[in-house]
């Protein structure tokens, strides 16, 4: 298994002192070290609610601590029998990423994406109701938003309906909202079951969200670029 050697600098907060982390050997990039496992970074492309690279993605690669990709390995583990895999959306998350975030919603004129990502929702209120904060796990280096896929005949992964997609802000992405199809209801059952059997503890708000439950950096917020 390889290890992707980080560069930046680490930010904390809560308490927890800076330091660098130049040479942090504690993060792997997946695609290297789950085999089969699918990555498609989109913060670092246009296929997000800002409709934008994000601040901090400088490659669409997907890191993640140690601890959290050995976890995720054994869910990748479970499903591949069933001819499924893992589709990562965003791993680690830089913390100048989240000020990007937050710099962005108190932008009031940069609607232009709320059609596909929020449509029901007040920009002003995508903060409160939970969808964004100015603190996210994903900075941890812990917490992964991510998908099954179905593997078709060409080799080309294909995600399963999960009744609402990644990153759709309101209440049908809700991982226990039951007004979606029967079959999308299993497969958001299928994900979380086998992210809870192998230490991960899920968001109720976005069915795609999950945290390892015994994180290794639970006070730092780091802020190196995937690069």
């Amino acid at each position: 298994m390889i290890k992707a050697l980080v560069l930046g600098a680490m930010v904390a907060m809560g308490g927890t002192a800076s330091a660098s982390a130049e040479g942090h050997e504690g993060f792997v990039n997946l695609a290297d070290y789950i085999p089969g496992i699918v990555v498609e970074t989109r913060y670092a492309g246009h296929k997000n609610f800002m409709g934008r690279p994000i601040a901090g993605y400088l490659a669409a690669k997907s890191l993640m601590s140690q601890e959290g990709a050995d976890a995720l390995a054994a869910v990748q583990d479970d499903l591949r029998p069933m001819g499924y895999t893992l589709m990562v959306f965003d791993s680690y998350r830089p913390q100048r990423a989240v000020d990007d975030f937050m710099a962005w919603v108190k932008d009031s004129a940069d609607t232009k994406n709320k059609a596909s990502y929020y449509p029901n929702i007040s920009k002003d209120q995508l903060v409160p109701q939970g969808y964004i904060a100015e603190k996210s796990g994903h900075t941890r280096g812990s917490t992964i938003d991510l998908t099954i896929a179905k593997v078709d005949e060409n080799g080309k992964a294909v995600e399963l309906d999960m009744g609402s997609p990644w990153d759709f802000f309101g209440p049908i992405s809700h991982a226990l909202n039951t007004d979606i199809p029967v079959e999308a209801q299993k497969n958001r059952a299928l994900l979380r079951g086998l992210m809870l059997k192998h230490g991960f503890k899920p968001y109720e708000a976005e069915w795609w969200h999950f945290s390892l439950a015994d994180e290794p950096y639970p006070d730092t917020y780091f802020d190196f670029v995937v690069e």
